[in-house]
């Protein structure tokens, strides 16, 4: 009798074995350190010892994952060294400058900019939050196997955290990047910096009425003056920070339930 024919393995032109998947991860990951590398040949800020090991490790999981999850869209590893890695990495001057004892980055998703910015200071205590499970999990599992104990990672909303004591202006430092339109992100983060601290945004293309509005918000949330400055780097031309400083407590009617600040918009 002859043998049955064994079950064919049919995949799409794109599927991959998973063992060819982790074997792409790898390289991609090595090429994108030394993208990292070569872009911050002329002007490298302080690193700790390990940074390049950690940060290639890192994006070794992160396009794994993404296999599964659709963390990111950006994989090739040019882009990935220059729009995820250097672009966290800009923020570091100022960081340097405030030295926060902790920090909150909202909206982490795949971990960028927070993982990245924890892995190059390890003093700073990060809390990454975003309100999908799955992506929260998945930092998580980055966070253990990176083993980085100044890493907490919460899956929950911006304005859920805004309220809880826990979290309500115990951060010198929010982060966000390209989360929300300045008036919304100002609900989200100045609920949760302490007096004297700061939100620190990346952004792209930005409009003058978008700043206006931005810096009303912020004024009704305990923020003073927005500033706008450059990433820092020339292959990062069109991306800014804004800075905006804590100046005074927020009232506690922010931030308002989840999902008013993007249907009602201070400012």
């Amino acid at each position: 009798m002859r043998e049955p024919a064994a079950t064919p393995i049919i995949r799409g032109k794109t599927e991959r074995p998973l063992e060819e998947h982790f074997f792409l991860s790898s390289t991609d990951a090595r090429a994108a350190r030394a993208a990292l590398e070569a872009l911050l040949a002329d002007n490298a800020p302080p690193l700790p010892d390990g940074f390049g090991t950690s940060v290639e490790r890192y994006v070794e999981l992160l396009l794994d994952a993404n296999q599964r999850l659709n963390l990111t869209r950006i994989v090739e590893p040019a882009a990935v060294a220059r729009l995820h890695l250097l672009d966290a990495l800009m923020a570091l001057s100022w960081i340097d400058a405030w030295r926060p004892r902790r920090a909150v980055d909202l909206g982490s998703g795949g971990g960028v900019p927070g993982i990245v910015l924890a892995i190059a200071r390890p003093d700073v205590a990060w809390t990454l939050v975003d309100s999908v499970g799955k992506k929260a999990a998945a930092m998580d599992g980055f966070v253990t196997a990176l083993d980085l104990p100044n890493v907490a990672v919460v899956s929950a909303r911006a304005e859920e955290i805004g309220r809880d004591p826990v979290h309500r202006e115990a951060y010198d430092l929010v982060t966000a990047r390209a989360l929300a339109t300045l008036p919304v992100l100002a609900e989200y983060a100045l609920p949760l910096a302490a007096v004297g601290g700061h939100l620190l945004a990346w952004k792209g293309r930005l409009a003058g009425d978008e700043i206006d509005a931005g810096s009303r918000a912020g004024s009704a949330l305990g923020g003073g003056s927005p500033a706008v400055e450059p990433a820092g780097h020339p292959s990062l031309a069109e991306h800014w920070f804004v800075i905006v400083p804590k100046v005074r407590p927020t009232t506690p009617g922010y931030p308002r339930r989840p999902g008013e600040p993007t249907r009602r918009p201070l400012g």
